[in-house]
């Protein structure tokens, strides 16, 4: 089955007072139908300007795709003038952004601006669009919908707020919702609910979803695919059950050891990666993570490795498991769970 989103070799940059800079570098991903896949990493490696290109709104944010496909149930998106766009956002695809206050306009009640999307893109009568809008509270979760229709934005709490912009997202019963960060504001509890809530509108809707995280804990619980980004690059990618019983990328074992766990009673030791994240205006030759890699080799630092198969159900951009792999002594050892690049 063809996936719903394809996207091949997708380059996105900005114009910046020290000069141009790609924000993200070939970027490939694939997401099937009603399935979900996880973009993890650290902030600045590029997570968020994917998911803007990919809605096309990044141009909106002050850069634009450089070359690359977008491709959405067959539809190639980078194609589409802005007037098209208008068009497929909200009926194909839908975004749920970070900070619910700032996604929400506060001189408009909730309602207002959840039938508003509905009238936009479904043509409907004004009374028939603020039903619908109660209709979609319900659906959320939001209790008493009929009050908190004709409420602002200012009078519900964080975790309410978030809800509504889901009702907003899932208006048209979008085929694909991104979801960046949406519980990143939230606490522990909410988070744990506004999770249930997406799986279960998933089920309910059929939809696919991509999920912008970097809670492995969050990835864990909510992907079929994980997809690895670091430094503007997609370093890993596989099965959330094969990239989490053994991680091949030293980046992504990094991103494991970091995430805490119980040992009996005690909580583990946290490690860390050593070493930053590099600027984008001076992006390390070679693989981007040889500076912070334990296993780096001398061809890392001058040769950006491809992605390569690793098993049957992942694929890792490191030179450990090119060609040279069999004979380095410092290959990674599935046994104690490191791995090199």
């Amino acid at each position: 089955m063809e996936p719903l989103l394809t996207i091949k070799d997708l380059t996105a940059g900005f114009a910046t007072d020290n000069g141009a800079v790609k924000a993200i570098d070939r970027v490939s991903l694939s997401i099937g139908k009603g399935q979900t896949l996880c973009l993890v990493g650290e902030s600045g490696s590029g997570k968020s300007v994917t998911s803007l290109a990919i809605m096309r709104l990044l141009e909106f944010a002050g850069g634009r795709i450089l070359e690359g496909s977008i491709r959405l149930a067959g539809n190639e998106l980078t194609d589409q003038t802005q007037r098209q766009m208008i068009r497929i956002r909200g009926n194909q695809m839908a975004m749920i952004f970070q900070e619910p206050m700032s996604a929400l306009n506060p001189v408009f009640t909730v309602g207002d601006q959840i039938a508003e999307s509905i009238r936009l893109h479904q043509r409907k009568r004004k009374s028939e669009a603020k039903q619908m809008a109660v209709d979609l509270l319900r659906m959320v979760g939001i209790p008493d919908p009929e009050t908190r229709a004709r409420q602002y934005p200012h009078e519900l709490s964080g975790g309410m707020c978030q809800r509504v912009v889901i009702a907003i997202a899932l208006a048209c019963r979008p085929e694909l919702l991104i979801a960046d960060e949406p519980t990143t504001a939230l606490d522990v509890t909410v988070q744990a609910q506004l999770l249930d809530l997406l799986q279960q509108l998933q089920r309910e809707l059929g939809m696919s979803m991509l999920l912008i995280t970097h809670d492995m804990g969050v990835a864990a619980r909510m992907a079929d695919q994980i997809a690895v980004m670091y430094a503007g690059v997609v370093v890993e990618t596989g099965s959330v059950e094969a990239l989490f019983d053994q991680p091949a990328h030293p980046y992504t074992v990094g991103l494991m050891q970091s995430v805490p766990s119980m040992e009996g009673e005690r909580l583990s030791e946290l490690r860390t990666i050593q070493g930053h994240v590099p600027s984008l205006h001076a992006l390390p030759a070679g693989c981007r993570f040889h500076p912070r890699c334990p296993h780096a080799m001398p061809r890392c630092t001058s040769e950006a490795p491809p992605m390569m198969t690793v098993g049957t159900l992942q694929q890792a951009a490191c030179w450990l498991y090119g060609d040279v792999a069999a004979g380095f002594a410092g290959a990674p050892d599935s046994d104690n769970g490191e791995a090199g690049g």
